[in-house]
């Protein structure tokens, strides 16, 4: 698909990039069969591939005006003999379609700006505390626990952290924790919000995540640490009265470090994390808050020097000795900007874009936002949430219930949908919560399937690239069929093309040679003594070209003056010198002279195939111009011409 989709732009030479048309007026520059061909879509397509092209002659306004009649002659040709009616044309475009229309179902503002929020967020780090108090995420009726937390705002305003953890977390219903370290992607959005924007030593007001409400303290701010990766000879806590005490363990292992074994092979041998041990103890990069330890974490980032090995520490888990590999500050935002752009998609702060781009939808669709649902909460009973409701027999299919410009939905509509969608709902919950949540749902994707029909039609850019990629694949079918399968299968008419152009396919002098290559000149001495001896190119390998050998060798057939060698390379017969070309050392000898002269129909047979699609297209272009007579505006040609003259 993606080959395909290069050859129709090479060929149509399209670019899907929107470049406005340079200031002629929009008059007409040729007709193709009576159908006029405007100016500003000739400049718009010569002004995307000026940059493009290396073929001068394809700068040339009169060279490209003919490219482009063939062009729109064979799309008059394509449609003439019903290609945009095929199954498989369809069926591709329709693909397409969709895949294009996602790039523009969004909105690319508020993303830039939370790309750029989300860089901010990972180069900063955030240690907080919190209180929550945990509420299903349908519950509607909040004003119990929403004081509950404001009375916990005021305990961790005037008591200590400590004494509240141990008075009111139960861990089920109440959770009082110290979160220590964490930065942008590291908490749902709603939570990050907060964590990032209550000042330093500050208690939030209550706030409500999916988890429930919660309350929270900043205790600190600090720049990213960036990424370090180290590696770990650790010894645990656990299992001391068989294995030994792993203090004095790890003091041993410490002692054989500086006695000078090496990290590596000690980790494999006595290091119990056996996530690790197999790699000589190193783990996989670290950034801050990442791990459950802090002390190693400090400990991992507080080393300065690579290869530096820490003395023995210990943590809650047992006793480490840890080595850095590597230490890298956090990226540019550049460098990270489309990692970032696809994280935002994919983590819950994609909630805000989507919403952004629904209420854009509304504003420009005339969308009423005040829509009574209370009859949508009437009909609805017990049998919703086991999932066995039906849309009463009675429910009008005509009642109005919304109108998306000039489309309505009626409440037959949304009825169809609750009966379809009830899967959805995995809790009881009120009949005014499921209306509300399945109808925003409901809304969202018939505004976003009524926009991405009409796309076309209120985005220019989209529709610019939608007609190019139709027109495009138009082409390709049509040139597949007409010119590069039929003659691939015309085996006579290849043949025929052949012999009467011999003359263009001809060898030039040529040497058959064997070619030994390494880096080093030292490597090379011994073979070159074996190739002055005559030892053939099976013996040469054998003798050289083993995997533990860094020798090349290799039997080549050289055209005279080729960059492979030298421009002063001795061509005489016999074993080169070692000679330095291309960064490393070589001998040749040269086994054979080949004299110019005619390739045969099957040595040539990769061009003559690719000649003949040339003639049969020229030939067959000839033909179209015929069909579909061509008449262009010289006054509207000449314009174009003296504007663009005068750039």
């Amino acid at each position: 698909m993606r080959l395909k989709i290069v050859l129709i732009f090479f060929s149509a030479f399209i670019i899907q990039n929107h470049i406005q048309a340079q200031k002629s007026t929009d008059n007409e520059l040729f007709t193709v069969n009576g159908t006029s061909i405007m100016v500003s879509d000739f400049l718009r397509v010569y002004n995307k591939n000026l940059d493009l092209v290396k073929d001068e002659s394809q700068k040339d306004i009169d060279a490209y005006l003919d490219l482009y009649i063939n062009y729109v002659v064979k799309l008059k040709e394509a449609h003439a003999l019903g290609y945009h009616d095929k199954p498989e044309y369809k069926r591709e475009f329709s693909t397409y379609k969709k895949q294009l229309a996602r790039n523009y179902l969004t909105d690319k503002k508020v993303t830039e700006a939370l790309v750029q929020e989300a860089y901010e967020r990972i180069s900063y780090d955030v240690n907080a505390s919190h209180i929550l108090v945990r509420l299903p995420e349908t519950e509607t009726d909040t004003a119990m626990v929403y004081n509950q937390l404001l009375a916990f705002r005021e305990r961790f305003l005037n008591e200590p952290f400590e004494d509240i953890r141990k008075d009111a977390h139960n861990g089920s219903t109440v959770f009082v924790e110290d979160l220590g370290y964490f930065s942008g992607f590291k908490m749902v959005y709603d939570f990050e919000n907060v964590a990032y924007n209550t000042p330093l030593g500050e208690v939030s007001r209550p706030f409500r995540t999916q988890f429930g409400y919660h309350v929270l303290k900043v205790n600190d701010k600090r720049k990213s640490r960036g990424e370090v990766t180290v590696g770990h000879i650790f010894l645990s806590k656990e299992d001391q009265d068989s294995l030994g005490n792993p203090e004095q363990r790890i003091k041993k292992i410490y002692k054989m470090l500086q006695q000078g074994n090496t990290f590596e092979d000690l980790a494999k041998q006595f290091s119990e994390d056996k996530s690790s041990s197999n790699q000589g103890g190193k783990l996989s990069p670290i950034k801050s808050g990442q791990l459950r330890s802090v002390e190693f974490e400090n400990r991992a980032f507080s080393i300065e020097e690579i290869g530096e090995i820490t003395e023995p520490f210990e943590t809650e888990f047992g006793w480490h000795i840890a080595k850095l590999y590597k230490k890298a500050p956090i990226a540019p935002y550049e460098e990270l900007r489309s990692q970032l752009e696809t994280r935002v998609k994919r983590d819950s702060r994609s909630a805000v874009i989507n919403e952004s781009f629904i209420n854009s939808l509304k504003t420009r669709y005339g969308v009423d936002e005040d829509i009574e649902l209370s009859y949508f909460e009437s009909i609805l009973n017990d049998a919703y949430f086991k999932r066995e409701w039906t849309v009463p027999s009675d429910i009008s299919k005509d009642r109005l219930l919304l109108k998306i410009n000039d489309t309505a939905l009626t409440y037959f509509d949304f009825a169809s949908y609750l009966e379809k969608t009830q899967k959805r709902i995995v809790q009881k919950q009120s009949y005014e919560g499921v209306v509300k949540s399945q109808f925003d749902a409901f809304l969202n994707e018939k505004l976003l399937a009524y926009h991405e029909d009409n796309l076309a039609d209120v985005n220019e850019e989209y529709a610019r690239v939608l007609d190019e990629y139709r027109d495009g694949l138009l082409l390709f079918d049509l040139m597949e069929d007409k010119i590069w399968n039929a003659v691939k299968e015309d085996t006579l008419g290849l043949q025929a093309y052949f012999n009467k152009n011999k003359s263009k396919y001809m060898w030039p002098d040529r040497y058959k040679l064997i070619l030994a290559s390494a880096p080093e000149m030292e490597s090379l001495k011994a073979c070159r003594a074996a190739m002055r001896s005559g030892d053939n190119l099976d013996q040469l390998k054998s003798g050289f070209g083993s995997k533990t050998n860094d020798i090349i060798i290799s039997s080549r057939m050289f055209d005279r003056g080729t960059e492979k060698l030298p421009p002063n390379f001795d061509y005489s017969p016999g074993t080169s010198e070692i000679f330095e070309h291309n960064g490393a050392f070589h001998v040749v000898r040269i086994e054979e002279f080949l004299k110019a002269g005619a390739k045969t129909f099957d040595e040539a047979k990769g061009s003559v195939i690719s000649d003949y699609q040339q003639f049969k297209e020229e030939e067959w272009i000839r033909e179209l111009r015929e069909k579909y007579p061509v008449t262009i505006n010289k006054r509207s040609l000449e314009k174009i011409k003296s504007e663009l003259a005068g750039q």
